[in-house]
């Protein structure tokens, strides 16, 4: 069994989903490790993890939308409000979505689907650099 430990620096442009698969699949083909499980730790609280569609770019837009909705900046609706109006909203997306992700490996390669990719989700307004911390332990 064999570990293997890495840091990827995400550049956020303000709130939306970036995608970062071609980083992990290129870092996990880099250990050698053909099977094993893999987990992606977002070091942030108010950033998320999430395994969305890569193909149609709309589902991203619509994700984007509904969490708007879900979660609005509404000044005098929260107390923590530290960083600006932006601040309580991207904490409490962060909590209804997640801060970690498992995945398999088999074949050299994370086990996701044909259409599946992998993204940050931020949650604030302003640009952020956002570090995920990616394990895989396998052989």
């Amino acid at each position: 069994m064999r570990q293997a430990m890495h840091r990827l620096r995400i550049a956020t442009h303000g709130k939306g989903l970036v995608p970062f698969t071609h980083d992990v699949l290129g870092w996990v083909a880099s250990t050698k490790i053909k099977m094993g499980v893999l987990t992606l730790w977002c070091r942030h609280t108010s950033a998320s993890l999430t395994v969305q569609e890569n193909a149609d770019p709309t589902v991203l837009e619509d994700i984007k939308r509904y969490f708007e909705a879900l979660v609005p900046e509404a000044p005098g609706r929260y107390i923590h409000d530290d960083e600006g109006p932006d601040d309580m909203p991207a904490h409490l997306r962060t909590m209804l979505t997640q801060t970690q992700l498992s995945i398999p490996v088999a074949d050299g390669r994370p086990v996701l689907g044909t259409w599946q990719g992998l993204y940050l989700f931020e949650h604030r307004g302003h640009p952020h650099h956002r570090d995920i911390v990616l394990h895989l332990i396998g052989e």
